[in-house]
């Protein structure tokens, strides 16, 4: 590349104390623009995931089924409603298919692309209050079916809350919080999780909802069986006797008798499918 011209140099020279400004302007600007990249990349403490427990959530997912989950077909039934989770890799296709009161087909489906609903085949005009109720709903099911697995979403922030005992057996427990970005309509809720020292199994999860009036619910797994790989459960499910909805007791409520058993989570007919594309 040729020199520049005299006559620039000249101009540069004569202005140079300008020159000198402008170029010093360009680096605080770049230095400081580097700073505000790495302060976007550090998440704050409060929003950062534990190491420790980081580490019981991913040997969970490993005993639960690990990689089985990233492609795989679930089918289930749950209080009356058919079931059918397809996931491979990020995308995800889950269904929910029942019969109304008027007699009609209905199927829910929600993708990784958005929600829509069938009713005797034909697509059905929905509201976004509609939308969202229904696709918060199929979600939720899917979502406590397949734990552990959901636990490592992007927007879930765990923390190390402890060891504890129940029916003699030690666990760690795992508080789950939801970052805003990300964490669904429900990202305030607050989960507690008790995995198995030793198993590395979940066998019980507590959380304390908001939506709908809120309150808190502890579930404890039985019925254990696998299927292709995969580990589910059902569960007794609980709710505190007072209004404590402290997640991190309930462990000592259960233990005490301060829970009521209020329901059974139970999936039926359950059947998974692997290498199914």
């Amino acid at each position: 590349m040729p020199p520049p011209p005299l006559s620039l140099h000249k101009k540069v020279m004569k202005h140079w104390p300008l020159y000198v400004f402008f170029l010093l302007a360009i680096s605080s600007c770049s230095m400081k623009n580097k700073q505000q990249a790495n302060t976007r990349q550090e998440q704050p403490a409060e929003t950062a995931t534990d190491p420790k427990a980081q580490q019981i959530v991913d040997a969970a997912i490993e005993k639960h089924g690990g990689s089985k989950y990233e492609d795989c077909r679930v089918k289930f039934d749950f209080r009356g409603r058919h079931y059918i989770a397809t996931r491979q890799g990020s995308k995800f296709q889950y269904e929910r298919i029942f019969t109304d009161t008027a007699g009609a087909e209905v199927r829910d489906v929600l993708t990784h692309e958005g929600f829509y609903r069938e009713v005797n085949g034909q697509r059905a005009e929905l509201s976004e209050k509609e939308k969202s109720a229904y696709s918060n709903s199929v979600n939720s099911v899917i979502y406590f079916a397949l734990l552990p697995y959901f636990l490592n979403d992007a927007a879930a922030i765990k923390q190390y809350a402890g060891e504890a005992v129940i029916k003699g057996k030690p666990y760690h427990k795992v508080k789950v919080t939801f970052r805003q970005e990300g964490g669904g309509k429900d990202f305030e809720d607050e989960y507690m999780y008790w995995f198995h020292k030793q198993d590395n199994t979940m066998d019980y999860l507590a959380y304390n909802f908001l939506v709908d009036g809120g309150g808190a619910r502890f579930r404890e797994a039985y019925g254990v069986r696998t299927s292709n790989g995969i580990r589910f459960a059902d569960y007794r499910n609980f709710k505190p006797k007072d209004d404590n909805r402290n997640v991190a007791e309930f462990d000592k409520l259960f233990e005490n008798g301060g829970l009521e058993q209020v329901s059974l989570i139970e999936l039926e007919h359950l059947r998974v499918v692997l290498d199914f594309w």
